[in-house]
């Protein structure tokens, strides 16, 4: 017979049973986490004590003189080296470099400069800010500032003195190429505002461009603006170029906005993801676009990382426009940054960011610190709109992919080595300024090359490299024939050089004559001159003109 009673009796038991188990489970569960938290914040305070006694001890006695502020700088420096690339201390003295990379803006007196041999050289001055008005040019070298001597300083030393507070005064002593006094100069600190469209026009009586230079305030507000003015101005505008070539980003939130210049209100843009489900947002246009319709080309290049690889990436997930140019940097990480007292900040990696396909552009592998691209097969596959596949996992990759597009290396060699630069100041002593900087033309090409030999110009090979070190253990070796072949060798080498850099002719040309433009009619002259002659850009016309090929890059294969 059936016992009801019994039979619930037991059920009661085994319900008990689980009920005690899951308890203890839930207390163990419970226990472990409070032990670990435990033991995370004992280790926490254990190191950070530990870390304080080393660094009070070295301060105190290190045989040498110690700087505390650097020495703790570096510290930071190589715990943060641990995680990525992105994460980064911000001391007190880079403040300022932390507001124009985020805001555009910081105080000082409105240049650019970097050492080039023994001193800090001006390499650009921005229009109407203190150095211009005080007449400092491109070429002039910072002998002192405040009375310190420049001497052997990089260009962040220096430009610790020379940003302070607005209306402040700082004293420059510079020389000039061409003359042989000194100058001393007095230039009264101001607000630098660095525009982040510095320049927009009509490549052609078609099609309008815009050059974006970075993600900081404003951004959307500005590529907005001037899209308006062009298509005001040009009622007949059949296209535009927005070129992101050499962004490397800024604000997520502009980015958003830039996209809601070519996409509709409400549009999703990104996505973050973190370990707190706090941080994880959408984010999406909020205001009717300027143009949802007009043809669209997107320059990118292998610099164009971040907020630029919203736009780029959103523009193709949504088959809004075409991408040309080169596979883009790939940083699909999301910064904050927190203040960590004394006017220091930390900027650290909080979250992922996913555009419209649901792909992440974020690379996966890097080599001493630099992104290494994966084949496409190595990547996962996305869809956009209208079917294209698209792919994660290190950068966006171009509709039209112009991988030649890129400085030859021995160009590279030229700008690292400043001797495009040099040569240029000395080309603006001997000659006229340009008079207007889309049809000037350089022609003294043959000169340049003259004055490379002059300086024993060098391109390093990476086989003349190897060469020299066999050639230095031949002559330990006392091998005279092996000494002799490899200085044939090099010799070939050097023929080959010179004849790289005539094949390159009308590049090096082109990139002199953006130089010599900037001198007179400064970034936004040199924008103008490179336009001329851009390949790239002469890629976007091509494609912007012809409505099948645009088209047909957009259309599911």
């Amino acid at each position: 017979m059936f016992d009801v009673d019994n039979f619930a009796f037991k059920c009661f038991v085994k319900s008990m049973k689980k009920r005690t188990i899951f308890t203890i489970l839930s207390a163990a569960s419970i226990l472990c986490l409070a032990a670990y938290t435990y033991n995370k914040e004992f280790e926490i305070a254990k190191n950070i004590e530990i870390f304080a006694n080393v660094y009070k001890e070295i301060n105190s006695n290190y045989v040498d003189e110690t700087n505390p502020s650097s020495l703790m700088k570096t510290g930071i420096d190589a715990m943060l080296h641990q995680l990525d690339p992105f994460t980064n201390y911000i001391s007190e003295v880079q403040i300022e470099n932390y507001r124009l990379a985020f805001e555009g803006k910081y105080n000082g007196i409105g240049v650019r400069a970097k050492r080039i041999g023994d001193y800090v050289t001006v390499t650009e001055v921005y229009q109407n800010y203190p150095a211009f008005k005080a007449g400092i040019k491109v070429g002039d070298q910072v002998l002192a500032v405040n009375g310190q001597d420049g001497k052997g300083k990089e260009s962040e030393d220096l430009f610790q003195i020379v940003r302070g507070m607005p209306k402040s005064e700082v004293e420059f002593t510079i020389k000039r190429p061409g003359t042989k006094e000194k100058l001393n100069l007095k230039l009264i600190r101001d607000e630098v505002n660095i525009p982040n469209v510095p320049y927009s026009g009509m490549v052609d009586s078609d099609v309008g461009y815009i050059y974006l230079s970075t993600f900081t305030e404003n951004a959307g507000k500005n590529v907005r603006d001037a899209l308006n003015k062009l298509k005001k101005d040009h009622p007949t505008m059949k296209g535009v170029i927005l070129d992101l070539r050499e962004n490397g980003g800024g604000l997520l939130s502009e980015a958003v906005d830039v996209s809601n210049v070519f996409v509709p209100q409400g549009q999703l843009v990104a996505s973050t993801r973190s370990k707190l489900k706090e941080r994880e947002q959408l984010y999406k246009t909020g205001n009717p676009p300027a143009d949802p319709t007009i043809p669209l080309v997107v320059l990118i290049n292998n610099h164009s990382a971040s907020a630029s690889e919203i736009v780029s990436g959103t523009m193709q997930d949504l088959d809004r426009g075409v991408i040309l140019g080169q596979i883009s940097y790939g940083k699909g990480l999301v910064q904050n940054t927190k203040d960590v007292g004394y006017n220091a900040k930390v900027k650290l990696t909080i979250a992922k960011y996913y555009i419209p396909s649901g792909r992440c552009i974020q690379s996966v592998k890097y080599e001493n610190g630099e992104p290494v691209h994966l084949p496409d097969s190595l990547r996962v596959a996305f869809k956009t709109r209208n079917g294209r596949t698209v792919y994660d996992g290190g950068g966006v990759k171009p509709d039209v992919e112009l991988p030649d597009a890129d400085y030859p290396r021995i160009i590279k060699k030229l700008i690292e080595q400043d001797l495009i630069f040099n040569y240029c100041t000395d080309f603006c002593l001997k000659n006229p300024p340009p008079t207007d900087p889309k049809s000037f033309e350089f022609g003294g090409f043959e000169d340049f090359i003259s004055y490379l030999k002059a300086k024993q110009f060098d391109d390093l090979d990476t086989l003349e490299v190897k060469l020299n070190e066999i050639q230095d253990l031949s002559k330990k070796e006392g091998d005279q024939t092996i000494t002799e072949s490899v200085s044939k060798m090099k010799n070939l080498l050097n023929q080959k050089q010179w004849s790289e850099l005539t094949k390159h002719k009308i590049l090096i040309s082109n990139i002199i004559e953006e130089e010599i433009v900037r001198r007179s009619f400064y970034e936004e002259g040199s924008i103008q001159k490179k336009m001329v002659h851009d390949p790239i850009i002469k890629e976007a016309l091509g494609i912007l003109s012809d409505s099948q090929r645009y088209n047909k890059i957009l259309s599911k294969p």
